[in-house]
Parts: C-alpha cells; structure tokens; sequence
C-alpha cells in the first residue's frame, strides 16, 4: 500500500474521494435520520408512497437524461490541461443544451405517464396530482453539467460540501413535520424542497467557478457547436444516454416494478433496503468521482491507468467487505429504528449485500472502457444483464415476494461486472493499440 502511494494520480483519486466522503458521510446520517422519521411517523403505505413518487421522478430523468458530465471531462479534460479554453467551452455549452432538452423532454413524458398508468407503478390516484408537481424536479434531477465542471476544474472541495445540503433540509423538513404533526404532504414538500435546494446551490456554485476563469459565456446552450469542433461526441453521449437508461434499471425502476407487483409497502421496504446499501456503496461513488476525470487524462497505451484502476478497486473492494460484515451483524438492529412493520427490509438487505461488495470492487471496469474508447462494451454488458435482471426481478418476485426480488439484484449485479470485465482484460492486453481513437477523441 505504501507503494501504491507513491502514485501521484492514486494520492489525488483518495483525496478527491476524501472531500466528497467527509461530507457525505455526515448528510447520509442526517438522511438516514429523515427516513426512520418518515418511516416513524407515516403509515406503510403512505411511506412507500413518498418513496415511490420520489423514485419514480428519478427514473424517469434517470432514463431521459444524457450523461453530460461525462461527455464534459471526455472530451475537456485533456483540452482544459493544456490552456485550450475555446474547446472547453464548447463541451460545456453542448453538455448545457443536453440538459435543458433531455429534462424538459423527461419533465413531459414523466407527467404523460402518470395521467394514464400511476396506478401500474403503485402510486395511488388520490396522490397523482401530487405526483404530477414532483416531476417538475425532474429538469433538475437530470441535469450533470455543473457536476462535471466542477469535477474539471477541480472543485471537489465545492461538490463535498453541495453533498451536504439536500440530506440537511431534509432533516430539518422531517423534524418540523414531526413537531409540528404534519402529514403525507410535508414530507413530500421537504423532499421536494430539499431537492431543488441542492441542485441550485450547484449550478450557482458552478457559475462562480467559470466566471472566475472568464469562462462565463459557456453556460450559453448550443447542441450545433460541439459537433464540428468534437468528431464523435454525438456517438458519445447517445451511447453513454443508453447506458445510463439501462443502469436506472437497477434502482429506481426496479423499485417501480417491485410497488407495482406488491404494492406500496412492499416498496417502501424495498426502497430502505436498497438505500442503505447504496449508502454502503458511498465509498466506491467517491473513488469513482475522483478516477473518472484523472483517469481521462492518462493515456490508455501506457499501464498506468490500468493499474491505477487495479489498486482502487481492490481498495474499494477491501471496504465494501468490511461493509458487507457489518450489515451482516448490524443490519437487523438499523431496520429496527424504521420500526416493526418494517422487519422483512432487514432480510432483504442481507441477501443483498454480497451485490456491493462485487459493485465496489469493479467500478473502475466502464471508467477503463470509457477510456479506452469501448463505449459499446459498456453498453452490451448492461443490455445483457439488465434484460437478465428484470426477467428474474419479474419471475422470482412473483414466486417469492421480496426475497425474489433481492436474489434476482445480486444475479444481475454479478453478470453486469463479469460482463464488463471481459472486454476490459482484452483491453489490456491490447492496449497499444487503442492510442489513435482515444486521442482523436480527446485531443480534437
């Protein structure tokens, strides 16, 4: 491990993971806290349908969206390195014109949607029009241009503490509606509330930032620009569009699908299982946000990022088995604070939680093909084991309720990571060749 730090590039992965996980750290407890309220005060199925409508807005922006931070440090970051600011900009404004497209776009089909089919993803016609306001959330839900602008220039330091904001309004929203006996709609108004708080802090953070660089005029929407100046960008992003669709597959949708088949409680006990493994996921989600933009910066012939990728994934992996052996012991006793009526959560997550210790270990795999210009390896392997998940999510569900549902989690994480690895191993060994498309990419 003293070796390991010697890299320069692995010393600022952990430091950048470290900003972003001193934050989070606190506003996952406070979080934490705002859901055994709601969990407390709320009936069951009113509680799962809080989660529902929550997680319904985030599948949908999470289908919609474009990957626009993404596209920002694939094809800005090398650019930005070396003083190419007229390139940076033209990303940027080509990531802020995704955004306002694909949010609106997901805004309209969201509501759509829910006029006619709400009661197929288990929310209750008496809280459709409820449901309807939340989605306005979703053009800011999935926006990622200020997130991989600030990751480009450097500003963990600023994302760290942006992390902190939704989480805190939260709980301050659930204590009030506590004290104060609230109902149903408050705890939807703090979420609501909570959310749009912490993504405009983002944006006006990320305006600071390129105004002090006299860069102010890259937040001028242009989807004609980029294309000209940045061969393959369209390619890019539909491809990572696709493969964020897909990956919305495993949490939001398959939370949707579970409320749909068992009902608003069922969901509710779902959706706090599979927060407090994401939760417990946390510490790969920062090495992965401080990996990405280095690693984009490395060439893809040398070994150095391969490698690179090795350490922090076995790192990532080391920790998320240590997570898995806590909730293993302690997992039973965290449900209880929910309440009773919330038991079964508890054997859902330990069934689940061999998932994240083989997501923590291989999250460096789709920043490497990323990388090395293997979009469609990403691709394939989430086409695959999503089709794979939502059969086995549909059928074992249906057989054995919840427990079916957790089974067919672990089924599908497995696959997807062995999926990607494959053509990850055969990038190694091929690396010298990758060089001309990576830099024909990034380069421009």
């Amino acid at each position: 491990m003293s070796g390991w730090l010697k890299d320069r590039v692995f010393r600022t992965v952990l430091k950048n993971a470290g900003y972003l996980g001193s934050t989070k750290l606190i506003g996952a407890l406070i979080g934490l806290g705002a859901l055994i309220g709601a969990g407390r005060m709320l009936t069951a199925v009113e509680f799962g349908t809080l989660m529902l409508i929550h997680t319904y807005a985030l599948g949908v922006g999470a289908l919609t969206k474009f990957q626009s931070w993404q596209m920002i440090l694939k094809f800005g970051a090398r650019p930005y390195e070396q003083g190419n600011r007229s390139i940076v900009a033209k990303a940027i404004r080509f990531a802020v014109g995704l955004d306002m497209a694909s949010g609106v776009f997901g805004m309209v089909v969201g509501m759509t949607i829910l006029c006619f089919a709400a009661s197929y993803v288990g929310i209750g016609q008496q809280y459709t029009p409820i449901a309807l306001l939340y989605c306005t959330l979703i053009p800011t839900m999935s926006s990622a241009t200020p997130t991989g602008v600030l990751r480009l220039v450097g500003r963990f330091d600023l994302l760290a503490k942006q992390q902190i904001i939704t989480p805190l309004l939260r709980g301050v929203g659930a204590l009030l509606s506590w004290i104060l006996g609230l109902g149903f709609v408050s705890f939807v108004a703090t979420w609501y509330l909570a959310d749009i708080a912490g993504d405009l802090v983002l944006w006006v953070m990320t305006v600071k930032e390129l105004r002090e660089r006299d860069m102010q005029s890259a937040l001028r929407p242009s989807l004609r620009e980029a294309p000209a100046s940045l061969p393959g960008v369209w390619n890019f992003v539909w491809l990572t569009n696709l493969n964020t669709t897909l990956d919305a597959c495993w949490s939001p949708v398959g939370n949707l699908i579970v409320g749909g088949m068992l009902g608003a409680a069922a969901a509710g006990r779902y959706k706090i299982a599979t927060t407090l493994l994401d939760s417990a996921v946390k510490p790969a989600r920062f090495l992965e946000k401080g990996f990405y933009p280095e690693i984009m910066r490395l060439d893809p012939k040398s070994r150095h990022p391969w490698h690179l990728a090795l350490r922090t994934g076995l790192l990532s992996g080391a920790i998320g088995l240590c997570v898995m052996l806590v909730i293993l012991i302690g997992g039973k006793p965290l449900i209880s604070l929910f309440g009773h009526k919330y038991a079964e959560a508890s054997t859902l997550m330990t069934i689940m939680s061999p998932a994240l210790v083989i997501s923590m270990a291989c999250f460096p795999l789709e920043s490497l093909l990323y990388m090395a210009g293997q979009a469609k390896a990403v691709l394939v392997a989430q086409i695959v084991s999503v089709i794979t998940y939502i059969t086995a999510l549909v059928c074992l569900t249906h057989a054995f309720g919840l427990h079916g549902a957790g089974i067919s989690y672990i089924f599908g994480v497995f696959l997807l990571n062995i999926l990607a690895m494959i053509p990850a191993l055969i990038g190694y060994t091929r690396r010298h060749l990758l060089e001309s498309e990576t830099v024909t990419n990034s380069e421009v």
